[in-house]
């Protein structure tokens, strides 16, 4: 059976899942659930049925449904571990899902749709405020991850010369950061490895802009 992304063009956790199905090469539908707060598809009794948490992304594989990105990532690597997005070797491994959580536990959650929502409409921020908690989180969630990746300066991607699960996690992260004007002049390493990365089809192709319901 064919693979079923629940998707939302701007949702950065769903980007992520693009990305790497992008990278192996795999077909996959995708079904649009708008999040945005004139729509919140995400709270229909049908996608609640489907998806208790009512986010995305959520994916089915024949008989697999599973929600959560990194949960999505892993078995993604699991079942198609060609091309690996995870080195073999046990530390390299344990350092990138390391870096990943920093960003999938630590800087994006604070930063979603539900907790901006719930600063600006139900705690009434200022847009100063707003926007300064926005940029407070990327940046010190960046500034650990800068000095993750200048472990190596030459490198192309976050963990030497081949994209890996932290890539799929940069970019979402960086391209929400731009979004938002987060100034990023920190952060030389981080700017040149997602450009980098978005010289790549399968990056390009995963970008929200090119995706079937941007904008709607």
């Amino acid at each position: 059976m064919a693979i079923t992304l629940y998707d939302y063009w701007r949702s950065s956790a769903a980007y992520r899942i693009r990305i790497a199905l992008n990278l192996k090469g795999l077909e996959y539908e995708q079904v649009s659930i708008n999040l945005a707060p004139a729509v919140s598809a995400q709270n229909s009794p049908d996608y609640l049925q489907k998806n208790p948490q009512g986010r995305v992304p959520f994916f089915e594989d024949g008989e697999i449904a599973i929600g959560q990105s990194m949960a999505i990532l892993e078995y993604l690597e699991e079942k198609h571990p060609d091309p690996a997005l995870l080195p073999d070797e046990r530390g390299a491994r344990a350092r990138i899902r390391s870096f990943c959580n920093s960003i999938a536990c630590d800087v994006h959650p604070l930063n979603n749709v539900r907790v901006m929502g719930y600063l600006k409409n139900d705690l009434g921020v200022s847009d100063d405020d707003y926007m300064a908690w926005y940029a407070h989180w990327i940046q010190l969630g960046f500034r650990a991850a800068e000095s993750f990746v200048s472990y190596a300066p030459d490198s192309q991607y976050c963990y030497g010369n081949a994209v890996t699960l932290a890539d799929c996690l940069l970019v979402p992260q960086m391209y929400n950061a731009r979004r938002f004007n987060v100034p990023l002049d920190e952060f030389p390493r981080l700017v040149e490895i997602v450009d980098n990365c978005n010289a790549l089809e399968a990056f390009e192709k995963a970008l929200p802009e090119n995706q079937p319901d941007a904008n709607m």
